[in-house]
């Protein structure tokens, strides 16, 4: 049902401006009754030879209107107030309009003094029909009411129109049947074979559903899609209605919220009474985290809550007194934690189905999905993006694809080499080259002895992330930058990140090493040096003295910490003495490699770039291979869905370690 956006009418003004109108007429016309008397021709005669009379109006039946001027007005209208605003004004009738001509003819003669008795203007006007004066006094009115129709009309979207006034607690869903199905279909989702496995057996359900009854079995009701933004939870769904013959709406969370009291709820039941009509259907909620949130969390005084009587309309009809046979609702979002828990209950939502980050394997997998379209080069090496690009999400792969399309185009290539994926990359990551920003020669010194000094501790630690390259080129806000590649590890041990903390403070080090005084350049290192050793002393337990405890983060009463003051200053010296031993080794390992550093730091700046292979030149070949490395060299191809899941661990983050500000 295609959702049609009507414009918008505040009836506030409507009302203010019918109102004036109104009011204004009343008071015109009560000031005008107020300033009007009627005479006898012969008074009129004689207002006019006194010269009271400046503005004279002749109509064609013998009425006469005449404005007396306001000097001589309270001459005329002895005891009657006369109003600042008004005209004052003497009518009468007059029998023969010739004689009355010939009157006013001998008043504008002047007399012995140069003076006429009457300077004003004689005016004849056409006396107005019945039907005339009847539009000029209900014409205005029948123009606002028409005009007001008009816009109800509008508003409502004329007959049987969706959205509007009259049709606010309609639905907004689209349907998508068997004549506009989209297009997209599972072979368009690239990895998540896992999720994609449990939304095939929902369609299966549709399709088939008696080879699960016959067994006793129950349809699920629900699924829920949870994972990170851009990870494909909505492309999912539209494969869904790609695939399944059965009629699917499509709905986000927040088209159930309207300021007025009562529209969610209605909504809820007008899309549930839609989808009954056309069961056996999907129902898809998009960011149901809109109306999903928790109840009682942000209690709003004591008022009505609208989105929780939006929520509780909807848990009735996912799971109320009522049956809902054939309708399987699929939600997503990526705020499953706040969610209400009723609605995570079995019954409503009987599946959560986790789309996560991609692996490696996967990632690969969605380069060349959209990688179809595109011109390429047979220089492009998919297994190195891959490898490139780890925590990118599909939507991540795909602005990296359209990027380097656009880089390739700007250069007027035609194909897309695999140095225009590189770029991509490193524009995304890092930001736009800003070549136009003017160094000295003292500060481009400064800079590359703090990216040498990165790139010289990570080559000779074993777990930290293998160098890619380094420069001193300004991107973004940073004036230089390390690309290394972050492992994807499932589990990762103390030793490991005390190995990442040395390579980031390896910029800091260097510069104090070598060049005697510190800058501000180590920022973004420190920050994230920190965030890092509070997460391994307060949270997985690492350090010697606060050994195996976790003091997790309560985000529900956030205003207490689950720990003692005692304990705060405990792990505050655990962070400082971490941090500290992490420095004084990467100052050692400096000492040690001093000439490998200023030959490093001599090449950076001359060619404001180096790579893994200049690294290499001076320091000899790593000994250590990457974890990447491992998979591609064994040529292990695992199914993603067979993997075992550690919980607790994210992938991490492209690093642009040595990032300097």
């Amino acid at each position: 049902m295609a959702n049609i956006t009507k414009p918008k009418f505040n009836f506030t003004w409507f009302y203010i401006v019918v109102g004036a109108i109104l009011l204004s007429t009343l008071l015109f016309d009560n000031g005008a009754k107020e300033q009007i008397r009627e005479v006898k021709y012969s008074e009129l005669r004689d207002y006019v030879e006194r010269g009271y009379v400046e503005e004279i109006t002749v109509h064609d039946n013998g009425s006469v209107e005449a404005y007396i001027k306001k000097d001589s007005a309270d001459r005329i209208f002895k005891g009657t107030e006369i109003r600042a605003n008004a005209r004052p004004m003497v009518t009468t009738t007059i029998g023969s309009a010739d004689n009355f001509d010939e009157f006013i003819f001998e008043m504008k003669k002047p007399d012995e003094n140069g003076k006429a008795r009457f300077d004003g203007t004689l005016t004849y006007e056409r006396e107005s029909g019945f039907f005339s004066n009847f539009l000029w006094s209900v014409g205005p009115f029948i123009i606002i009411i028409a005009f007001w129709i008009f816009m109800m009309r509008r508003m409502s979207g004329g007959a049987g129109g969706q959205g509007g006034v009259f049709n606010v607690g309609k639905s907004q869903a689209k349907l998508f049947d068997k004549t506009n199905t989209p297009t997209i279909t599972f072979k368009d989702v690239a990895g998540q074979e896992g999720a994609k496995q449990e939304v095939k057996e929902i369609v299966d359900f549709l399709k088939n559903p008696k080879i699960y009854t016959e067994l006793g079995g129950k349809i699920p009701k629900g699924a829920l899609l949870v994972g990170p933004p851009g990870t494909g939870k909505t492309l999912l769904a539209k494969a869904v209605a790609g695939e399944a013959n059965v009629p699917f709406f499509s709905m986000s969370g927040s088209d159930f919220v309207e300021m007025f009291v009562g529209v969610g709820a209605s909504r809820v039941r007008d899309l549930f009474r839609q989808a009954k009509e056309k069961a056996p259907c999907i129902v898809f909620i998009d960011e149901i985290d809109a109306v999903g949130r928790a109840r009682g969390k942000n209690p709003s005084m004591g008022g009505n809550d609208e989105r929780e009587n939006t929520l509780n309309q909807l848990l009735t009809e996912m799971d109320g007194f009522g049956t809902n046979s054939g309708i399987i609702v699929i939600a997503a979002t990526n705020r499953a934690d706040i969610l209400d828990k009723a609605l995570l209950r079995a019954g409503r939502f009987d599946r959560q189905i986790h789309v996560d980050l991609p692996d490696l394997n996967e990632r690969k997998a969605i380069f060349g999905v959209h990688m179809r379209p595109l011109k390429l080069d047979p220089s492009v090496d998919v297994d190195l993006l891959s490898r490139q690009t780890p925590g990118f999400s599909g939507a991540d792969i795909a602005n990296v694809c359209n990027e380097a399309a656009l880089i390739a185009a700007r250069n007027h290539k035609k194909a897309i080499d695999k140095q225009d994926f590189l770029d991509a990359i490193d524009r995304i990551i890092g930001g736009l080259e800003k070549k136009t920003k003017v160094l000295t020669q003292k500060e481009k010194e400064a800079i590359a002895i703090h990216e040498a000094g990165h790139a010289t501790i990570s080559w000779f630690l074993e777990h930290a992330n293998p160098l890619i390259k380094v420069t001193i080129v300004p991107r973004g806000r940073a004036l230089g930058a390390a690309w290394y590649m972050p492992e994807e590890r499932q589990i990762t041990t103390k030793e490991q990140m005390l190995d990442e903390m040395c390579a980031i403070l390896g910029g800091r080090a260097a510069e104090e090493t070598f060049i005697g005084q510190i800058s501000t350049g180590a920022m973004n290192d420190l920050e994230r040096v920190t965030k890092q050793a509070y997460a391994m002393v307060a949270y997985a337990g690492m350090s010697e003295r606060l050994s195996n405890l976790c003091y997790y983060n309560n985000q529900e009463y956030s205003f207490n910490r689950p720990y003692s003051e005692k304990t705060a200053e405990a792990i505050d010296i655990e962070v400082h003495k971490m941090i500290t031993e992490q420095y004084e080794r990467a100052k050692a390992l400096l000492s040690k490699h001093k000439e490998g550093h200023a030959e490093l730091a001599k090449i950076l700046i001359e060619r404001e770039v180096i790579f893994a292979e200049d690294v290499e030149k001076i320091f000899g070949k790593r000994p250590w291979a990457s974890r990447s490395e491992e998979i591609f060299d064994n040529k292990t191809e695992e199914n993603p869905a067979d993997k075992a899941e550690v919980p607790g661990e994210e992938p991490v983050k492209p690093a642009d370690c040595g990032k300097t500000e």
